[in-house]
């Protein structure tokens, strides 16, 4: 599983630790990324979701079709 997410493209970051001394060394920041299950067009998918994603798609009370509730927002929009 890598450290994608699949909903916001959020991904690794890369930086420095910073000494005391003011010595940098590389360093890397990775996003949560947990695999769950969504139900898109009728079949379930397991999609890497950070959990920022996650807990927003928990609060919009749609976390069983995540990735179907843009395009019935899309279709209300035209409407």
């Amino acid at each position: 599983m890598g450290k994608f997410c699949d909903v916001c493209e959020k991904g690794l970051m890369t930086g420095h630790n910073v000494s005391h001394s003011n010595r940098k060394s590389s360093r890397k920041w990775a996003p949560n990324v947990q695999q769950l299950r969504v139900i898109v067009d009728g079949r379930p998918l397991r999609l890497n979701v950070c959990t920022r994603c996650m807990r927003t798609m928990r609060k919009q009370g749609f976390m069983q079709s995540a990735l179907a509730a843009p395009a019935v927002e899309t279709a209300a929009e035209e409407a």
